[in-house]
């Protein structure tokens, strides 16, 4: 048997795991749904560190802010990471939308050797104007079910299975995600939330309460995060009736929900959106941390980041029975699973009676010193390499 390069993508399994770092492509282009100053979450944890190896441009959906010529914005956020945003004429029909980005792109990739380049996609509706190239890797993040969410284009089930057939290689943001994707793939795996254990550390050293959050001896219940359709606003006001007392702060945008159908309790308090690096200070003063998430299509497949991230601060975690958190968090009764409004409440003031809170936190710290992004991109780094192997070399008979 030998090998020869830039052969059909077959590979005898036994390959060594070793492979040189220099088969991998120095460029990753990433198309995105998400936009990079949005929240600070997995797309943005992956490819800061992949910036260490690649050089990784990050395509935004448009903005239809241009007034007589579509262009590009780039705009360098790390060490070898740039955003670039399309801007757009407004006014357009959706087909002549489409049409002005395939150009914008195939301008854009001109002259580029395309076995240098990596595509990494985060939606698969950006093959409406990134289909008819041949990069050395195609890759699909799928880190949530984007079908289910709210405002879901129609098509987006017709390009996923498309990105499912051209992909080389699938991560899923978690386990349920895999378990109802990976039929559709030979090359898929699970990879589910991370952490940068040492930023939420911070919380449990800091003491001082930033100045728009209320500084309070009364029980403090934290969330951050997106409240979008996916966060229930009812369960919050079960809570906030209960115990007039408790005080409920939330963190994060206000997203696709009408803002004036937020319960405005007294003792909830809305503070708008941080910036990641802000986080750690406001979850220091909190007693426990919040995951109200409905329970519906939009949740069936999520891996709320926010799980280890709570845990990591030293917070007791109440979270509805969202499967993910379930299992493991919940098995492993590191988070108290609850469904309803009176039962969180109950959750709650079992934990406020709870003796063994550092027997607790001694197996949270045990539990994820072995769960970091890092670790998770490292992963990810050998299974590309692996792919992109795969995609050099074929075993032939002799």
């Amino acid at each position: 048997m030998q090998l020869t390069p830039n052969s059909p993508k077959s590979i005898n399994n036994s390959t060594s795991t070793t492979i040189a770092d220099n088969t991998l492509p120095e460029n990753i282009i990433c198309f995105s749904h998400l936009r990079w100053d949005f929240v600070f979450q997995r797309p943005q944890h992956l490819l800061t560190r992949l910036s260490n190896t690649f050089n990784v441009y990050f395509i935004e959906e448009p903005i239809f802010d241009a007034t007589d010529q579509e262009y590009y914005t780039f705009t360098k956020r790390d060490k070898n990471l740039w955003v670039m945003v399309p801007h757009l004429v407004g006014g357009l029909s959706h087909e002549e939308n489409v049409a002005t980005l395939k150009s914008m792109f195939g301008r854009y990739m001109d002259n580029k050797q395309l076995s240098n380049y990596i595509f990494w996609y985060y939606t698969p509706m950006a093959l409406n104007f990134s289909n008819g190239y041949d990069p050395a890797l195609i890759i699909y993040d799928c880190m949530d079910e984007l079908s289910a969410f709210k405002f879901a284009p129609a098509e987006l089930k017709g390009y996923e299975k498309e990105l499912m057939d051209k992909a080389d290689l699938v991560f899923t943001g978690g386990q349920s995600l895999y378990e109802a994707k990976k039929h559709q793939h030979n090359n898929i795996h699970a990879f589910p939330s991370s952490i940068d254990r040492k930023h939420f550390l911070k919380a449990r050293s800091y003491n001082e309460c930033p100045a728009d959050q209320i500084d309070t001896d009364k029980l403090k219940l934290g969330f951050y995060g997106v409240l979008d359709e996916r966060f229930d606003i009812n369960l919050i006001k079960e809570i906030a009736d209960a115990r007039p007392d408790w005080q409920i702060i939330l963190i994060g945008p206000v997203v696709k929900i009408d803002p004036a159908s937020l319960p405005q309790n007294s003792n909830i308090h809305y503070l708008g959106a941080k910036n990641y690096q802000e986080l750690p200070e406001y979850m220091a003063t909190w007693d426990m941390a919040l995951i109200p998430f409905m329970l519906n299509e939009s949740t069936r497949f999520i891996s709320p980041t926010k799980t280890p991230e709570y845990l990591a601060a030293g917070l007791p975690v109440i979270s509805t029975p969202i499967r993910d958190v379930v299992n493991p968090y919940g098995t492993k009764n590191l988070v108290h699973i609850a469904a309803t409004g009176a039962e969180f409440v109950a959750a709650i003031e079992k934990e406020l009676q709870t003796t063994a809170k550092e027997t607790w936190r001694k197996k949270v710290d045990t539990f994820l010193s072995t769960n970091s992004w890092d670790i998770t991109c490292n992963n990810m780094l050998n299974l590309m390499k692996k792919a992109a192997y795969k995609n050099l070399y074929m075993p032939i008979a002799q």
